[in-house]
């Protein structure tokens, strides 16, 4: 029997999640071991990859699955399950920052910069750009492999696996349709209010939060009344979830972060939080940052722009919306007929989700 939410710590899952990727790449790595060293350097890579997190998508699928049965039999089976969203969330970094031309990731240099410093260190031919670009495509594509192989192996009832495999399946649809539109949205140069939060909910709120939760009740053998339950809390969560996101993006500490200062301002992200401040701020503040988006920017500029989108309230505004987006996630899981172990732990989880500072 697992122990109760009261006793149910963030820290010990994280670890037991960490030690079943690690188990999972061991296993690959054997496997593509006669491959050679390029193989072994590519599971690094992937190592790498899954290092650290939050572990957040993990844990709702975890607590997914005990909202529907609150005691665990195998616990093995369920953190190998729970661990595919992981190497989902993995898969979608390695070409975000790719795409996003990102430098750093958790404080360290991106995959595709990873293999491209080798490239040049090792003063081989052709484009070390293009050949960490070939990378990171490469590992991201694996890692999402590997997402479907783990939950498909992961030793649950397979009639409850396949049921939990039709929502993965939805879920890396829509974390691939939203990248698209993020894509053709940041190719415009322009994002209404509407359209950027339709981008934030397909690329993120729904894998971080809703599909996470679905999947591990779909594992427990949960209804489609319990999953439609689950959507009103997860969906106002990972909405919440991803506009603290994006405040981090402008707003938060590199040192805690792991991204340089104004990262999202520099990558010309076209978030909720910048349609706002759009919308708001004076014309010629409004025409200001419009021009600065996407550019190099020194760390004088950055905050100007971090002074447009405060002092004309938008940042102010995406802080309430979160809160209402919470308020209303708490009220559908308190109407949810999950068991209470899980109802606590759902709790405890969206406060750490909509509250962080990293």
């Amino acid at each position: 029997m697992t122990a109760p939410a009261a006793t149910w710590d963030a820290a010990p899952f994280r670890e037991a999640i960490q030690d079943t990727l690690d188990s999972f790449l061991d296993e690959q790595s054997a496997r593509l071991s006669p491959l050679g060293p390029d193989a072994a350097r590519l599971v690094e890579a992937a190592r790498s990859a899954v290092s650290g997190g939050k572990r957040f998508r993990a844990a709702f699928c975890y607590w997914g699955y005990r909202a529907v049965q609150p005691d665990v039999a195998d616990e093995a089976a369920l953190l190998r399950a729970c661990a595919s969203l992981e190497l989902l969330h993995a898969s979608a970094l390695v070409h975000d920052d790719y795409m996003d031309a990102s430098d750093t990731r958790r404080g360290r240099p991106a995959t595709h910069r990873s293999f491209e410093a080798e490239h040049r260190r090792a003063a081989w031919t052709g484009d070390p750009e293009q050949h960490g670009a070939a990378a990171a495509i490469l590992l991201g594509d694996l890692l999402l492999t590997w997402s479907d192989e783990v939950l498909r192996r992961c030793g649950l009832p397979l009639v409850d696996v396949a049921a939990a495999m039709d929502v993965f399946d939805l879920c890396r649809s829509e974390v691939v349709a939203g990248q698209f539109l993020d894509v053709s949205v940041q190719a415009r140069g322009r994002a209404d209010v509407e359209t950027a939060m339709t981008v934030l909910r397909y690329k993120s709120a729904k894998y971080s939060i809703e599909r996470p939760l679905h999947v591990g009740a779909a594992l427990a053998g949960g209804s489609a009344e319990t999953l439609t339950q689950l959507s009103a809390a997860g969906l106002p969560l990972g909405e919440a979830f991803q506009l603290r996101d994006d405040l981090l993006g402008v707003f938060g500490d590199p040192a805690t972060t792991g991204k340089p200062a104004g990262d999202d301002l520099v990558e010309g992200k076209r978030t909720v939080l910048v349609a706002l401040a759009l919308d708001a701020a004076s014309p010629e503040d409004a025409a200001l940052l419009d021009s600065s988006l996407g550019r190099a920017l020194t760390d004088q500029q950055i905050q100007r722009l971090r002074e447009i989108i405060d002092t004309c309230g938008a940042q102010a505004q995406v802080e309430g919306v979160i809160g209402e987006l919470a308020r209303l996630s708490g009220e559908a899981l308190d109407r949810a007929a999950v068991s209470d172990v899980a109802r606590q732990a759902l709790h405890s989880l969206a406060a750490a989700a909509t509250r962080r500072t990293h």
